[in-house]
């Protein structure tokens, strides 16, 4: 488990920094966690964009990396002459049920019809499948504010 955080840590890093400072600074507290305990004993912020990014995802029991372009892997999909809209997100790593649950609890306001709607199935158990409507803009700006 230690070792996909520490890869996520590594990955977003570099991407999210401006200057090569700060991926510097987010490497340095990369050495400093992995040589310590997995759970930082300080409650202290961190100081870069990037270190508060990646001390967000080491909460969540999931990752969603970009693709090559740098964009998330939020993809649509229309079947059946235009009256079923599905909405993908392709190769999710870690626990896909904690993903759907935090989709299907956070993304739209408890007693709404969206969620009524809502319908998330697995794929490849490295695909996300959600049905019942044009949602892509809503998945894609959910998981920029989860720090993906």
């Amino acid at each position: 488990m230690l070792s996909l955080l520490q890869r996520q840590i590594a990955i977003q890093a570099p991407r999210n920094s401006r200057f090569l400072s700060e991926a510097v600074d987010a490497s340095s507290s990369l050495a400093s966690t992995s040589a310590s305990s997995p759970l930082p004993a300080s409650t202290s912020t961190p100081s870069s964009p990037s270190a508060k990014t990646a001390a967000t995802n080491l909460k969540l029991e999931y990752f969603v990396p970009r693709n090559t372009n740098g964009n998330l892997p939020v993809y649509t999909d229309v079947r059946n002459a235009g009256s079923r809209h599905l909405v993908l997100i392709r190769n999710v790593e870690g626990n896909l049920n904690a993903l759907a649950k935090d989709l299907s609890q956070s993304l739209f306001e408890a007693e709404s019809y969206e969620v009524s709607r809502l319908k998330i199935q697995f794929n490849q158990s490295k695909h996300l499948i959600i049905s019942g409507g044009r949602w892509k803009d809503e998945v894609t700006h959910w998981l920029k504010n989860k720090g993906f």
